[in-house]
């Protein structure tokens, strides 16, 4: 399963490198790229003008239909706004929440977050 991710700060890419499983780093070049294979997000936590390129991505070509799951990094500081891009996104696109985490993760999230992508299939 691919991991389609954004990182502003650098904390989301450090968490799906950890993971050591095949991704894609969406950018304003290639939020617009369409990819045949099921496919997990990972999003950071900010407002909807900064994580709107995972909606384009997202709704480009069949990107959709690709779509298994959505886990989200954040900071817990922010309570009930923490991870909040991925609990909608989620929701928006009617997939399951996989997981929640901070900052980069730990070892338990990478451990974790893997299993949940494992038993998507």
């Amino acid at each position: 399963m691919k991991i389609v991710y954004m990182s502003m700060t650098g904390q989301t890419r450090k968490f799906v490198k950890k993971l050591g499983m095949d991704s894609l780093e969406i950018t304003l070049d290639n939020a617009f790229q369409e990819i045949y294979e099921p496919y997990v997000i990972v999003a950071p936590t900010y407002e909807k003008e900064a994580t709107s390129i995972l909606n384009d991505f997202i709704e480009t070509g069949h990107n959709q239909s690709y779509l298994k799951g959505v886990a989200g990094g954040g900071n817990r500081n922010f309570n009930t706004l923490f991870c909040f891009t991925a609990k909608d996104l989620a929701q928006d696109y009617h997939v399951p929440l996989l997981h929640l985490f901070e900052f980069q993760g730990s070892d338990y999230d990478v451990k974790f977050f893997k299993e949940k992508v494992n038993e998507l299939g």
